[in-house]
């Protein structure tokens, strides 16, 4: 029997521009007085023309595959998942897909504003095909991992949008359907939620097999959930494969990078009770970093971070470069100092001349007492490095990320 779950053979979707999707009189009103408006006016004829949101799309999804799907916004990737989630019906092409799909599009896809959490949660199991024993087998384990106890009894129109999104994840999360499609719903959650939520997909992908497709802007987190990915970029299929390799071909075609990051809330920012991550930034030759920095330029990694508990601590703080294939290029470790409490800071200063050209990864950890993970920020910097000179007539980039200048004679 084979394991292709979905087969999707030159799926492509038109829409057209200028046309709403009339549901109501006020807006069957409003399309009737814009098209007579535009006959009055002889508008230009690209109001009623079409465009291709994707274009032969081709690809298989088998079981157990760990799918990233990555993009830029309006590169079709929420087009393609309606297909996929039998919301919409391609223009043209075939997609073949078995199983059932419980997918997260949006905040709220599937709840029903008047029903209560714990009246969702049963009609959210019904669509799925499971009874009602089933349901209530996993009902306490939903709940407990949701957070939302205390309001299970309250209409959902009433839940905040972190509420939402915690509801509904546990929901798909725990009700086994065959396929999971995630569309940047974590994006809504408090950092800590989607850490438990990041941490909850690795489980089920890798222990229980889950076959997942996974739509994140975040690459640290498509590399380390998936195994395969797809990259589309104006409707059409860029690359599919191995993750590393697809990731990479995306940052370096789309010219991503991330050269510093700031949060001012104190209580949301990434972290924990003990630690929350306040700044992290690139600077070269002392000057913020606003596109590709020199091989030769000094560069400096600086993060700023709330020690809000746990007494004081003797605190270290450690940066990890790694290339855009996933590959260690180097880590290093700070000096170790008592931190009662408060706002601290530490820089990282690497001399110019020893990263080569390519593109890189700076994740951050703070550590206590020389052994203790206080907190991981791996999904913060990103930076290019160009040679302004040729480090090698005619060979082209280095095949080595560092070559630092050390004592090097001739005789």
């Amino acid at each position: 029997m084979s394991d292709i779950l979905i087969q999707a053979e030159n799926i492509s979707k038109r829409y057209r521009f200028g046309v709403l999707n009339a549901n109501s009189m006020k807006e069957d009103l409003l399309l009737w007085w814009r098209r007579k408006r535009a006959r009055q006016a002889a508008v230009d004829p690209k109001a009623d023309s079409h465009f291709w949101a994707l274009k032969d799309i081709g690809f298989e999804i088998r079981q157990g595959d760990v799918v990233g799907l990555i993009g830029k916004n309006g590169a079709g990737k929420s087009t393609l998942l309606k297909i996929i989630s039998r919301i919409t019906l391609p223009t043209s092409g075939v997609i073949r897909g078995k199983g059932r799909i419980a997918s997260l599009l949006e905040v709220g896809t599937g709840f029903h504003p008047e029903l209560t959490g714990r009246e969702n949660i049963l009609l959210n199991g019904s669509i799925l095909g499971m009874t009602k024993k089933e349901i209530e087998s996993r009902f306490d384990e939903i709940i407990d991992f949701s957070g939302v106890e205390a309001f299970l009894d309250t209409p959902v129109k009433r839940y905040s949008s972190g509420m939402y999104v915690r509801l509904a994840f546990s929901i798909a999360i725990h009700l086994d359907p065959d396929i999971l499609i995630l569309d940047e719903v974590l994006s809504v959650g408090d950092f800590d939620f989607q850490q438990k939520c990041l941490a909850k997909i690795e489980d089920i992908s890798k222990k229980q097999g889950q076959t997942i497709l996974f739509v994140s802007h975040n690459m640290q987190s498509v590399k380390s959930l998936c195994n395969t990915a797809l990259y589309l970029e104006k409707g059409k299929l860029i690359a599919q494969g191995n993750v590393s390799s697809v990731v990479s071909k995306y940052l370096l075609r789309e010219n991503v990078y991330v050269h510093g990051q700031k949060f001012t809330d104190k209580h949301g920012a990434p972290g924990n009770d003990v630690v929350r991550i306040s700044e992290v930034e690139i600077r070269a030759n002392n000057h913020a970093v606003s596109g590709p920095v020199d091989t030769q330029a000094e560069l400096a990694f600086r993060v700023s971070f709330w020690k809000l508990g746990g007494g004081s601590s003797l605190i270290q703080v450690r940066i990890t470069v790694i290339n855009f294939l996933g590959e260690g290029v180097f880590s290093s470790i700070s000096e170790e100092k008592y931190l009662p409490g408060g706002i601290a800071e530490s820089i990282c200063q690497v001399p110019g001349g020893f990263l080569a050209g390519g593109s890189y990864i700076v994740n951050f950890a703070i550590l206590a007492n020389y052994h203790q993970v206080l907190f991981e920020y791996n999904q913060g910097l990103s930076f290019e490095m160009k040679s302004s000179t040729e480090p090698l007539a005619g060979a082209g980039r280095w095949p080595v990320p560092v070559y630092p200048n050390f004592p090097f004679t001739l005789h």
